[in-house]
């Protein structure tokens, strides 16, 4: 495996644990904060959003240089 596969493999890991982590902070919110603590939703929603989409554009490159090794 090439050194920018593996480069691509260890982001998608990196920024799908930040968007788990992220996720866990959003249904924390849900679970123990609502309704009181609605006014943290908007930020926290973004942000989980934001972690969702930076693993995502992180593992659509990796799938690209994947199929382009192949």
């Amino acid at each position: 495996m090439s050194e920018e596969l593996k480069k691509l493999e260890k982001e998608v890991k990196k920024t799908k644990r930040l968007a788990n982590e992220q996720a866990m902070v959003l249904h924390d919110l849900i679970e123990d904060s609502l309704p009181e603590g609605y006014g943290d939703l908007l930020g926290i929603a973004q942000a989980t959003y934001d972690a969702c989409k930076a693993w995502d554009e992180a593992n659509q490159k990796l799938i690209a240089a994947q199929t382009e090794a192949a």
